[in-house]
């Protein structure tokens, strides 16, 4: 006799309105981007004003407020009296005319939420593309959360967001490429040519470029692809570079960023430039990411794929070299290695219990892959609603104190403009900020501007070179805002030449009596 309970019940039939209203419902992914938005910018430690830790933004947004009011990209020097006239490459315009649209908005607030956005769009490509591929869920999400946090390292409101964003865009289209061959792929030329214009990272795309098709080329040997294949990507690489040449500077951008990039200098003394000590939390993270990814390349490369795991090796040796380029290797590694991982997992499952935790995490993950495949348009509703009713003291109304001498200059506001006044890079920076033009700079964030013989004189003041009187005079200098940590603030206490100000703890204030003449 058959049981009854074997005999297959008739479904009852589903009712085509809520199918038809299926995509209104809030998502796992909604849930999961709204609470690392929270995290990462409303219960942090820094929350907004931690985007504006860096004092670059204050000269972008001065430098794109004149090209909108000029009508042009400056090719000579705005902001320092230490190189009148000299040439200057404002490779960043698009991005500065942004800035400054936006500012003339809201202020730094809309900086804020712009560089919000880059960021949150940056979490949702990362998972996006990784569920795209298969990887169950659970995976996707803890490796999204492990990359965002490794690449928070540089999390700034400054250009170098487009660049994140547009290499995880590169990365996913030449990896989708790669799979199912398309004539989508040559996007990727016009998006080189706005990259260009946005932010001067888009020449990392071209060791990715290359990888790409030395790796081809060698599949194309051991007989993994057709020939065809090795000169689409050879192709692609030469239309992508001469992308590149649609910028005001045309190939005289390139042979500067060479220039700049040659400079040992440049790359021993400017901070952001330095190799990641793995002290800070979220270093630590990028370690872990970088050990998994190694691993990830072995393994593929015993599976005779080349092109992935070269490039991990070349994002590695990027992230090494430099804590800047840590989220450039975060984004890659998200997009590479989940899928190996969960190749490894699903193979672990088949020869184990249903009822181990890797069998139940995997099915748990399975079924809910329908609801993280999408988002509702409730997720940026809810952010609208959330930012709207945040009181207004909530966004910064300038850069932080903790960082900036703000408090100091509101005190003394008055005495700057058209001095020759010595300061730390990254308070120029914010002296461009807020008094620009009247107040020029000696030194502030734009390296690749000041170069190697001005640079050297500037680090010679700052750690107080035998030659610090010289140099003092040798630019007539006739005021000084120092960092309480420099040591030349505690020679010039004591400097007979030099009346203090004002000493806040955070800065020191000077001028010199009886100055000479200045220029006109």
């Amino acid at each position: 006799m058959i049981s009854p309970a074997a005999i297959p019940r008739p479904q009852p039939a589903r009712q085509p309105g809520p199918r038809r209203l299926a995509w209104l419902a809030p998502s796992f992914s909604d849930g999961f981007l709204a609470g690392l938005f929270a995290w990462l910018f409303l219960a942090g430690p820094y929350g907004w004003k931690g985007l504006l830790m860096d004092g670059d933004t204050g000269w972008h947004i001065r430098a794109g407020q004149y090209i909108l009011a000029h009508r042009s990209v400056p090719s000579i020097d705005l902001f320092s009296f230490s190189r009148p006239g000299a040439s200057w490459f404002a490779w960043e315009w698009l991005s500065d005319v942004l800035f400054a649209a936006l500012y003339s908005w809201n202020g730094l607030k809309s900086i804020v939420l712009l560089a919000a956005a880059l960021i949150l769009a940056l979490a949702a490509l990362l998972l996006f593309a990784q569920l795209r591929r298969g990887v169950n869920p659970l995976l996707a999400l803890a490796f999204t959360l492990l990359a965002v946090t490794s690449a928070s390292v540089h999390f700034l409101a400054r250009p170098h967001l487009f660049t994140l964003l547009l290499m995880t865009v590169a990365l996913g289209m030449i990896e989708s490429d790669r799979r199912h061959p398309s004539a989508r792929i040559w996007l990727l030329v016009p998006l080189t040519a706005l990259w260009t214009n946005l932010h001067g990272g888009v020449f990392a795309l071209f060791p990715v470029l290359a990888v790409l098709c030395a790796g081809s080329a060698l599949e194309w040997r051991l007989g993994r692809l057709p020939f065809p294949a090795v000169l689409r990507a050879a192709g692609l690489t030469l239309a992508c570079a001469a992308a590149t040449l649609l910028n005001p500077y045309g190939w005289r951008l390139h042979r500067h960023v060479w220039e700049y990039l040659q400079s040992g200098w440049i790359q021993s003394a400017v901070q952001e430039f330095e190799a990641p000590s793995f002290r800070a939390a979220n270093e630590r993270y990028f370690e872990f990411l970088l050990l998994l990814s190694l691993a990830a390349a072995g393994w593929m490369l015993f599976r005779s794929r080349l092109v992935e795991p070269l490039l991990l090796v070349v994002f590695a040796h990027f992230a090494l070299s430099s804590a800047r380029h840590i989220p450039l290797f975060a984004a890659a590694a998200c997009l590479i290695v989940p899928p190996e991982l969960d190749r490894l997992w699903v193979e672990a499952s088949v020869r184990l219990p249903r009822s181990s935790v890797l069998s139940i995490l995997r099915r748990v993950g399975a079924d809910l892959r329908p609801d993280f495949a999408r988002l509702s348009p409730w997720l940026p509703l809810l952010l609208v609603v959330l930012l709207a009713g945040l009181p207004p003291k909530t966004f910064p109304a300038d850069f932080p104190s903790e960082a900036f001498p703000v408090n100091m200059v509101n005190r003394h506001a008055a005495l700057f403009g058209s001095r020759r006044l010595l300061s730390s890079d990254q308070w120029g920076d914010y002296l461009i900020y807020r008094f620009y033009p009247s107040q020029k700079v000696f030194f502030d964030g734009r390296s690749d501007f000041y170069g190697e013989l001005l640079g050297r004189d500037y680090v010679r003041l700052m750690n107080v070179d035998f030659r610090w009187s010289a140099l003092l005079a040798q630019y007539r200098f006739d005021s000084a805002l120092l960092p309480a940590s420099w040591p030349l603030a505690s020679l010039l206490k004591r400097d007979p030449r030099w009346r203090l100000i004002d000493d806040d703890g955070q800065a020191l204030l000077f001028l010199l009596q009886d100055p000479p003449g200045r220029p006109k």
